[in-house]
């Protein structure tokens, strides 16, 4: 006679244990668990428009860029050189084609150092030179109606000041009356400038010289025919405030002649499953169904990746520059966000990344403030002014310990930020992503073709911001 002793204890089991037991059960079991799998809060809040033909097409008023982007620099060692190409973001220079020109010109600026707290530029005093700002960050600061100096903003890495210089010194000051910087420029941290002096600009050599006048005088001639109203768009001319019966202006509403089209872009992959596990380990969960419901969620992830960093669409690189603000001091402070959300009507939503999400809360706490948490979709989130802040960890952080936060305005009617997904997929499962059966192959694999269809639009420039260079370590 055999007795069986329980593990345990070592007494003499007197009825079935649980290990044989669940030979003949069927166990409690979880569907399988992604750690992958994030809130997605950038897929969940983002308006999707359906479209046709792959293509969105955003028409918009004819708006004149007058090469308000950044420029580039390239650095062998310790020593800095401008781009030459990029030195069309300079206004005055956006339209100038002759690349060897640009190289040369290139060649004129020098190399200066400054260390935090010095002046690059103070107000008032000659714009006879353009400064570029290659590496750093400093403030722009004015005399304020009560004396005092108010802080305009920042400026950091490819900005630019003193534009002015190049007209005034190769064309004349207009009307005699001598041109100065604005505001002053006070270097915040360590920063390389290059500056193009008058006396460079006089000194270049003939055809250059002679190019580069002329180009000039066009380029401000188109200036003045063209008037724009503040957001760079062609002016509709009004009368207002008239009596009588004058003659009202004629005016019509200009488009861009070629407004850009986003088409839309793909993650996929094939899902493969074998035969054998579909047959015999299908109950009581659908082992398709399982491994085809976690790679949609891998999909959407790298959908909500590409939305964010992708170089063609993605927000990180699709926000306007004039959109683009630097922090004060590094830290994410509530000055800094003021900034960010007031640059656009109607901020619908700020994403950062969870990290920088903790250093808003640190900077918020050291003023004493405390913002109240706002409902979104059943849940209460952090919020400034009232504009909800949620987290997206897909925002890159650098090794130096710095991302960026992402402001929009949503939604067609709001002239904002709009996700793309293709109208009437075929084998459709979900919105933009569909399954296609590719058949059993001669190794008794069974396979799936998974394709995510997507894009986004940015309906207007001031439609999306980024706060950029923040800091979210802490000190020690």
């Amino acid at each position: 006679m055999t007795v069986l002793l329980d593990r345990e204890v070592g007494e003499p089991r007197r009825s079935l244990g649980p290990a044989a037991a669940r030979n003949l059960a069927t166990t409690t079991k979880t569907r399988p668990h992604n750690a992958e799998d994030s809130p997605r809060w950038l897929l969940r809040m983002l308006p999707w428009t359906p479209v046709k033909g792959g293509a969105y097409r955003v028409n918009r008023r004819a708006r004149y860029q007058t090469g308000d982007g950044r420029v580039r620099f390239v650095n062998d060692g310790t020593a800095v050189r401008v781009l030459p190409g990029t030195l069309r973001e300079i206004p005055a220079l956006s339209l100038f084609v002759d690349i060897s020109g640009l190289s040369r010109l290139a060649d004129r600026f020098v190399q200066r150092e400054y260390a935090p707290g010095a002046i690059i530029a103070a107000e008032g005093e000659s714009a006879d030179r353009l400064l570029l700002l290659a590496h750093g960050k400093a403030s722009r600061l004015r005399t304020g109606e009560y004396g005092d100096a108010v802080r305009l903003g920042m400026i950091a890495d490819g900005d630019h000041v003193g534009g002015e210089a190049l007209t005034s010194t190769l064309l004349g000051s207009q009307r005699g009356v001598p041109i100065t910087f604005p505001h002053t420029v006070r270097a915040e941290t360590a920063c390389t400038v290059l500056e193009l002096s008058a006396d460079a600009l006089l000194s270049l050599d003939g055809p250059l010289r002679t190019d580069l006048i002329g180009h000039l005088r066009t380029w401000v001639a188109g200036m003045s025919a063209v008037k724009r109203n503040k957001f760079g768009e062609t002016d509709i001319a009004l009368a207002s405030g008239h009596h009588g019966e004058p003659d009202l202006p004629g005016t019509f509403a200009d488009y861009e002649l070629t407004p850009r089209e986003y088409e839309l872009s793909l993650a996929q992959t094939v899902l493969r499953v074998h035969t054998r596990i579909a047959d015999l380990y299908n109950n009581p969960m659908s082992q398709a169904e399982e491994q085809l419901r976690i790679t949609i969620t891998a999909l959407r992830e790298r959908q909500e990746d590409e939305l964010v960093n992708n170089h063609d669409f993605g927000l990180l690189h699709n926000a306007d520059l004039t959109q683009r603000v630097a922090t004060r001091g590094g830290a994410p402070t509530p000055d800094d966000l003021d900034e960010l959300i007031s640059r656009r009507r109607r901020t619908r939503v700020i994403l950062a990344h969870p990290r920088a999400i903790a250093a808003i809360g640190r900077e918020v706490n050291k003023r004493g403030l405390a913002p109240p948490a706002v409902e979104v979709e059943g849940r209460l989130v952090p919020s400034w002014r009232g504009v909800p802040i949620l987290p997206c960890d897909k925002i890159p952080v650098t090794e130096a310990g710095t991302t960026s936060i992402i402001a929009m305005r949503l939604g067609v009617e709001d002239q904002g930020v709009v996700g793309l997904i293709p109208k009437d997929l075929p084998h459709e499962t979900e919105p933009g992503v569909n399954v296609r059966y590719m058949g059993v192959g001669a190794n008794a694999i069974t396979s799936y073709l998974v394709s995510n269809y997507f894009s986004a639009a940015v309906l207007t420039p001031d439609a999306l911001g980024v706060l950029e260079h923040v800091e979210i370590g802490t000190t020690s």
